[in-house]
C-alpha cells in the first residue's frame, strides 16, 4: 500500500475526531473496523484498535505523524467499545507502536504510556459467552509487554467504565460520556462526544445495513435509550440540551448524517420482524408452505417453520442465518411470558404463543 493509499483511510471527520480505518474489509466489517482519535491534538484518545493486522499500523502511524505536542504522548488512553476481536486485537501492536514513536522521538526520556479501559464483562456468568469472551482477554493480556500500559488500580490490564462516566481531555474539559448498550454484546458501549454532539455508537448501529445481536430484548432498550438521549423523555440526567445529537460515527460503515431517524428504523423494523412472528404463531402449523389449514387456536410451530413461512421469497441459503434472528425474537418474547417452549431443539424447537401480546410500545 502506497502512501498516498493510507492517507485515503485516514479521516479528519472535525477538528477533535479523526477516523483511521482498520484495515479489515470484509462480509461484517464492512469497509473494515472504524477507529477514533478524539482530541484537537496529542495526547488523544483512542477508540478502539482493529483486529491486529500488520497493516493498520503505518495507518495510524500517518494519523499521529507530526504532533502538535512533541514532548507528550500520542495516546493518553485507548478506549475499548466491546469484547469483539476486531475492536481489541490490535491492542498489542498499537501499544508497541506508540512506546516506539515516544522513544523515537524523546530518546531516553521517560515514557508515559495510556491507560486501557472497557466496559467489564459481568462477573460469575457460568458457561456461554462470557468465561469464553473472558478468558480470550486474559491470553491478550499476556501478550502485552510491561511498560507499554498502564495497569488498572487493582493491577488489571483494563480500566473498568461505568454507565454515564465522563472521560475528560488533558486540560479537564469533558470529551466523552459513557453509554452501556448491552444487547450486540453484554459489553457494548456507545459514547457521547462532547465537541462534535455527536454519538459514537460501536457495533450496535452501522453506518449502512443492520447489526448482529447477542440479547434482542437488551438490543432494543439500548437502541431506545441511544434514541431518547438528550430529550425530555431521557433519564433525568441524561434529558439535557447538552447531550443534543443529530448524527453518528459507527465502527463499520460511513458517518450517519440521520442519526436519529436511523436507530427509529431499526428498532422499527425488529417490531416489524416481531409482529410477523407473533402472526405466524397466530395461524396453525403448517409445514406444506401454504397458508391452508382453519384457524383452531394456537399451535405449535417449530423456528425452522417460521423461517421458512416467512424468508419463502428469500434464497434457502439465507435460511439458516435468519434462523438465528428469529430464535433471538421467540426468546425475547418468551422472557417476556408471550410464547412457551413446548420442546424440540436447535431450529426444531417448538414454540406455542401464550397470549395475544399487547401492541407495541411506541419509540
Amino acid at each position: 500500500m502506497s502512501a498516498l493509499e493510507k492517507l485515503e483511510d485516514i479521516s479528519k471527520l472535525s477538528s477533535n475526531v479523526t477516523r483511521v480505518l482498520g484495515q479489515n474489509p470484509g462480509q461484517f466489517t464492512l469497509q473494515g473496523t472504524n477507529t477514533y482519535l478524539i482530541g484537537p491534538q496529542n495526547p488523544y484518545i483512542l477508540i478502539d484498535t482493529g483486529e491486529g493486522l500488520d497493516s493498520y499500523i503505518p495507518v495510524l502511524k500517518i494519523a499521529l505523524e507530526s504532533p502538535s505536542n512533541p514532548d507528550k504522548e500520542d495516546v493518553s488512553d485507548i478506549i475499548i467499545s466491546h469484547w469483539h476481536h476486531d475492536h481489541v486485537g490490535g491492542i498489542p501492536s498499537v501499544l508497541a507502536l506508540l512506546k516506539d514513536l515516544w522513544e523515537s522521538r524523546n530518546p531516553g526520556q521517560p515514557y508515559a504510556p495510556p491507560r486501557l479501559h472497557k466496559y467489564p464483562l459481568p462477573e460469575g456468568a457460568e458457561g456461554g459467552h462470557t468465561n469464553s469472551d473472558r478468558n480470550k482477554l486474559s491470553r491478550l493480556a499476556e501478550q502485552l509487554a510491561r511498560g507499554t500500559y498502564i495497569p488498572s488500580p487493582i493491577g488489571g490490564v483494563f480500566h473498568d467504565l461505568y454507565d454515564s462516566q465522563v472521560l475528560h481531555n488533558s486540560k479537564g474539559s469533558p470529551l466523552l460520556r459513557v453509554l452501556h448498550t448491552p444487547g450486540h454484546t453484554v459489553d457494548s458501549i456507545a459514547l457521547y462526544v462532547y465537541p462534535d454532539s455527536t454519538l459514537y455508537t460501536a457495533d450496535t448501529v452501522l453506518g449502512h445495513g443492520t447489526a448482529v445481536f447477542e440479547d434482542l430484548g437488551a438490543y432494543i432498550a439500548s437502541l431506545r435509550r441511544m434514541l431518547r438521549f438528550g430529550t425530555p423523555n431521557a433519564a433525568p440526567d441524561e434529558a439535557v440540551p447538552d447531550f443534543s445529537y443529530t448524527s453518528l460515527y459507527p465502527a463499520h460503515g460511513a458517518v450517519v448524517a440521520k442519526g436519529r431517524e436511523l436507530i427509529s428504523t431499526y428498532i422499527e423494523h425488529r417490531l416489524e420482524r416481531e409482529a410477523q412472528v407473533i402472526g405466524v404463531l397466530r395461524t396453525p402449523a403448517d409445514t406444506s408452505g401454504n397458508d391452508a389449514g382453519s384457524k383452531t387456536g394456537f399451535s405449535p410451530w417449530t423456528t425452522w417453520d417460521i423461517v421458512k413461512k416467512l424468508y419463502r421469497g428469500y434464497p434457502e441459503n439465507l435460511w439458516l442465518p435468519a434462523a438465528r434472528g428469529i430464535d433471538l425474537h421467540l426468546r425475547k418474547l418468551e422472557a417476556e411470558g408471550s410464547v412457551q417452549r413446548v420442546g424440540g431443539e436447535g431450529k426444531d424447537t417448538q414454540w406455542k404463543l401464550l397470549i395475544s401480546p399487547a401492541v407495541s410500545p411506541s419509540l
